[in-house]
C-alpha cells in the first residue's frame, strides 16, 4: 500500500493545507483508502499535521481528508 498521506505531506509547505483523496490511476480505491485515515491520525499525533476535515460517503467510508502541515 502506498503511503498516500506521506506523499502529500512531502509535497506541502509548512502552513499549507491539502486534500488527500484516492487516485484511481495509481490503483487507489475508496475501500483501500480507509487505511490512510490511520496513517493521518498517526502523523497528527506526531505533530506533523493537523486534520481539518474528514469527508465520508453515505455508507460511512472515508473518501477525502483535509490536512494542514504544521512542521
Amino acid at each position: 500500500m502506498r503511503e498516500i498521506a506521506r506523499e502529500v505531506y512531502e509535497k506541502m509547505r509548512v502552513g499549507n493545507s491539502a486534500w488527500i483523496r484516492p487516485v484511481a490511476a495509481k490503483g487507489d480505491t475508496v475501500p483501500s483508502f480507509q487505511s490512510v485515515h490511520d496513517e493521518v491520525k498517526q502523523m497528527a499525533e506526531e505533530g506533523l499535521i493537523a486534520i481539518s476535515t474528514v469527508k465520508r460517503q453515505e455508507d460511512g467510508l472515508i473518501d477525502a481528508i483535509r490536512i494542514q502541515r504544521l512542521s
